[in-house]
């Protein structure tokens, strides 16, 4: 065999090695066939690694990133940056999945927990923006959207009908209760013979009556963000997932973002493996009450029915590119009117909650945080147009009280490098 021909054999196993590579980073379930990607689009999980993020002069900041990690014994976390809509500086830490030797890069991805709010209110922000509907609609009633005969047969309490899409967002709905934590509690209260379906979480909260009058107060809803996924497939005639990726964010440059599974086996390719905090209620029983004892990260809660409240997963780095989208600086294109970006950012004071943002003070920035068994995540846009993305693959005793010391963390990081962070983007 002469060498030309040699050279050609190893070329041809190089690149099916290449090939062979890429498809198992991207997972099965990664980029489902139904989605159109656009053939030039830049997939960021593929592209963005560590190594690229190895500078000197923030070695520092990955010390004190590793010393946050060690003081509240995470396991792997993700860390992305973004300045005035260019990614400057992504990297993973610690271990994505400990047992198998995989180490955290900032493709992997991870369960948001409640960022996943942020993207049902794009999702609702959309539709406004295509004349679907407006943020005003009332939710209920025969004018309402939610008009099938579920609802209609559910509802006693005529203070339903005056709930709005507003209100849902805001958690103004006034609902006595949020059981979507409570598979368990539920199925035992309505004596199902299943694990509760998003139908019976309805029946079961619907047909009591309301805390206080929409609009009135507020009371943080997972129960109302469900409803909001509800109103996006009944407006778009697609599924929430489905129209979440088609429309929202593929626009915006994520292409690998999906709905996490409950269970190890359902991970995705590139997901991470999640761990709970050492101690009391690390082990509980399985959400559908077949008495098996389970980590409370794996079988705990029934995850893909969270739906827009909080069971999207995906990396840092996208969801810094989705922030990007809308914004309103002219860096990344905008999927939102300006119309649609002011009313989501729209500050009224510490008690209003924001369009999906936890808060939108204009002095402070706007935030996003989240916690689930097995992960903490925060999302801060400062007033100056940086964007700090952490999420982690373990979660702690301080649950949703984690957000501040991650703040403090921030804070602490970019009074010593903000100065330091390069000038490039890694979007491109």
């Amino acid at each position: 065999m002469n060498t030309k021909k040699i050279l050609f054999i190893g070329a041809a196993i190089i690149a099916t090695a290449v090939i062979i590579a890429s498809t198992s980073f991207i997972g099965k379930r990664s980029i489902p066939k139904a989605q159109p990607i656009p053939p030039s689009a830049v997939r960021l999980n593929l592209t963005v690694t560590n190594q690229q993020s190895e500078i000197p002069e923030l070695e520092g900041l990955d010390k004190k990133v590793r010393y946050y990690m060690r003081k509240w014994q995470f396991k792997g976390a993700s860390l992305a940056i973004t300045r005035n809509d260019s990614l400057v500086y992504a990297k993973g830490y610690g271990w994505a999945d400990e047992e198998n030797g995989v180490q955290m890069e900032p493709g992997h991805i991870l369960r948001m927990a409640s960022v996943s709010k942020l993207l049902t209110a794009v999702g609702i922000m959309v539709l406004q923006d295509q004349g679907m509907l407006s943020i005003k609609d009332t939710v209920f009633g025969p004018s309402g959207i939610l008009n099938d005969s579920l609802f209609v047969g559910t509802i006693k309490d005529r203070n339903h009908h005056k709930i709005t899409v507003e209100h849902l967002l805001r958690h103004q709905g006034g609902f006595h209760r949020d059981p979507l934590f409570s598979s368990r509690d539920v199925k035992h209260q309505l004596q199902l013979d299943h694990a509760p379906e998003k139908e019976d979480f309805y029946r079961l909260v619907l047909s009591r009556r309301l805390r206080f009058m929409p609009g009135s107060w507020q009371n943080y809803s997972n129960f109302g963000y469900l409803l909001l996924s509800e109103i996006i497939e009944k407006v778009s005639g697609m599924p929430y997932e489905k129209f979440m990726t088609e429309k929202v964010l593929i626009p915006a440059g994520c292409y690998d973002m999906h709905i996490a599974g409950s269970y190890y086996k359902d991970k995705y390719e590139n997901e991470v493996r999640y761990y709970t905090h050492e101690g009391d209620g690390k082990f509980i029983e399985e959400y559908n009450d077949s008495g098996r004892i389970v980590e409370r990260c794996y079988g705990g809660n029934n995850i893909p029915l969270l739906s827009g409240a909080g069971a999207w997963c995906g990396s840092s780095i996208e969801i810094a590119r989705l922030v990007a989208s809308i914004d309103g600086d002219p860096g990344v294109p905008d999927i939102l009117s300006e119309e649609a970006i002011g009313q989501m950012t729209e500050y009224f004071d510490n008690e209003t909650y924001s369009l999906g943002w936890n808060d939108t003070n204009p002095d402070k920035g706007w935030s996003r945080s989240g916690t689930l068994s097995g992960t903490c995540a925060l999302v801060k846009r400062f007033p100056d147009g940086e964007c700090w993305i952490l999420i982690t693959n373990t979660s702690t005793w301080k649950g949703p009280g984690q957000a501040r010391y991650t703040n403090d963390l921030f804070r602490q990081c970019r009074e010593l490098y903000s100065d330091k962070l390069p000038a490039r983007n890694l979007f491109e």
